[in-house]
């Protein structure tokens, strides 16, 4: 693996493991770093070994991980891992799911990893994840980014307009058909997620082509997954713990988000002024937004890792 920077190219190496957690499951991870001849010459990048590890948490729920872009740009700056949550990808595991459990994954895998506090980097639900981890176990948080979430109030209903706005009568009614079939076959799981996930881009075009390719790679959907787990979110919001939240953040705590997301940004900078933290806002790109705006993001994340407290 390979990565271009300013010095020209640095070259990454992944490494995979799969850690079985108290109660039996089984989590698939991926550590990715500098190779001792990257850039800095010393395996750490410009580090030295110095910073935490950086956590990626994917989004969903019930989907696998797809955080390996977003890896590439900050791995020669300290190690960076990313995992499939149980139950998704390759971290095959049956039962019900709660957030206290996922919670308590990242505190066992953080103990695998053997790192006492890490950097949490987390996208859509992975950025409830982290906050509920920082709820948790405020002492094991160097920095914390949330990226596209979480959301406060009732986001929903100015979501799901949005969504429905970007999209034609013919595929609003289409998409209503696929929901609502009993089983689907697997071109129909496939449309289905295409046309849920084409409108959480800025530009339609490419967003189409974006949701196309991830519906087949982001697969397959736990769907019972997504609905236990954001049936304890509404159950137990966020909302009703952001006093407590805003006392055990890290001193380094930041938000991120692209202007265009269909998910209401003013949810987001409700947050931020809740929380007190700063928000930067990726003009030209929606729900992820290193796939429209990579160098805006890059710089981003570059400049947060940099900036958290060294191990």
């Amino acid at each position: 693996m390979s990565w271009r920077c300013s010095v020209g190219v640095l070259r990454l190496s992944s490494r995979v493991g799969l850690t079985s957690l108290g109660d039996g499951a089984q989590v698939h991870w991926t550590r990715t770093a500098a190779l001792p001849d990257g850039a800095g010459g010393n395996g750490a990048g410009e580090n030295g070994g110095r910073r935490p590890p950086v956590v990626l948490l994917h989004g969903g729920p019930g989907l696998p991980d797809y955080l390996g872009d977003v890896a590439g740009m900050v791995a020669d700056l300290a190690p960076v891992y990313r995992y499939d949550q149980r139950g998704a990808g390759r971290s095959v595991w049956r039962g019900r799911h709660a957030l206290a459990r996922h919670v308590g994954d990242l505190a066992e895998l953080l103990d695998a990893w053997d790192a006492p506090r890490a950097v949490l980097v987390g996208h859509s639900y992975g950025a409830e994840l982290a906050a509920r981890f920082c709820l948790a176990h405020p002492d094991r948080v160097a920095a914390v980014l949330l990226m596209c979430g979480p959301f406060l109030g009732d986001w929903r209903t100015g979501y799901r307009a949005e969504r429905e706005r970007r999209m034609t009568d013919a595929q609003r009614e289409r998409l209503r058909v696929l929901e609502e079939l009993p089983r689907r076959s697997e071109e129909q799981e496939v449309e289905l997620l295409t046309l849920a996930w084409f409108t959480d881009h800025s530009d339609a075009g490419r967003g189409r082509q974006w949701a196309a390719r991830d519906a087949r790679r982001r697969r397959p959907v736990n769907w019972r997954m997504n609905r236990e787990l954001g049936a304890a979110g509404r159950a137990d919001p966020l909302d009703g713990h952001v006093d407590e939240l805003r006392e055990r953040l890290p001193a380094r705590a930041e938000l991120l988000g692209g202007c265009d997301d269909p998910r209401p940004l003013s949810a987001l900078e409700d947050l931020a002024r809740s929380l007190g933290l700063r928000l930067t806002r990726v003009e030209g790109a929606g729900h992820e937004p290193w796939l429209e705006r990579p160098d805006a993001v890059r710089a981003c994340l570059r400049r947060f890792v940099r900036d958290a407290p060294l191990a």
